[in-house]
């Protein structure tokens, strides 16, 4: 395939996922398949996707904070009870072996195929009415952080219910907040990943370009109200993916 069509699909597959991560999560669970499928090793095609991660974040957080949707001293708050977490998992992420991730992938598709499955406003209604310890607050975030730091495919759905579990917030405030926690715990995974030389410059640049727009899009659409995602298209996609990479790593 020509490299110009492989650059466009690329930039496709991150519009979608921008949207995906933005709105709700599972943007990763579809890029970094792609990758894979592309032809792209494993480990590189988590480093690469980690470039477009950051470049996604950082332009989120900017347009929250230019809509006047951001709360920047609780955003830090969280992100660094994350940041532990994300060093560690990225430590992992460099050394695993590359059909062991992809088979790993595979399971976490799996379970992001089953999440989708349940009624969102039903998820929300039992979160806020079942608060967590505050004693829990920091093993689950340490978790959040090894789980992003680690995968990253579909952070987002555990950013989101840890949440709105532990705060009861707003889906637009978890929003908000999720982005910015996305944008501190993935340094630590880019610095691991640029230094033990995974990451595709040509595939990171075009997923960064193509989550760039579609987060632009979505943070847009979160603050007016607007989650509209085909949520059954997308299990059926990611089901697909999933038990092909579980089954054949």
């Amino acid at each position: 395939m020509a490299e110009l069509g492989v650059f466009l699909i690329l930039v496709a597959g991150g519009a979608v996922a921008g949207l995906l991560n933005v709105l709700a999560g599972g943007g990763s669970a579809l890029t970094i398949p792609l990758l894979i499928f592309m032809g792209y090793d494993a480990t590189v095609a988590n480093g690469s996707n980690r470039i477009a991660i950051q470049v996604e974040a950082l332009m989120a957080v900017a347009t929250f904070r230019h809509n006047r949707q951001s709360d920047f001293p609780l955003s830090i708050k969280l992100a660094l009870m994350t940041l532990p977490g994300g060093i560690l998992g990225a430590f992992y992420a460099v050394k695993i072996d590359d059909a062991l991730f992809t088979r790993i992938l595979g399971l976490v598709m799996l379970l992001i195929v089953l999440s989708l499955l349940l009624p969102k406003q039903k998820i929300v209604e039992h979160a806020k009415a079942h608060h967590w310890k505050g004693w829990l607050a920091w093993p689950v975030m340490f978790g959040v952080g090894f789980y992003g730091g680690f995968i990253q495919a579909g952070v987002g759905f555990v950013i989101m219910a840890t949440l709105l579990h532990l705060f009861s917030m707003k889906l637009t405030d978890v929003n908000m907040h999720k982005v910015f926690i996305v944008m501190v715990f993935t340094v630590p995974a880019v610095i691991m990943f640029i230094a033990t030389g995974n990451v595709d410059w040509f595939a990171a640049t075009a997923l960064s370009i193509g989550m760039a727009a579609g987060t632009w899009i979505a943070v847009k659409a979160s603050i007016r109200g607007g989650e509209r995602i085909i949520r059954g298209a997308l299990a059926v996609a990611l089901l697909v993916i999933g038990v092909k990479l579980f089954l054949h790593p």
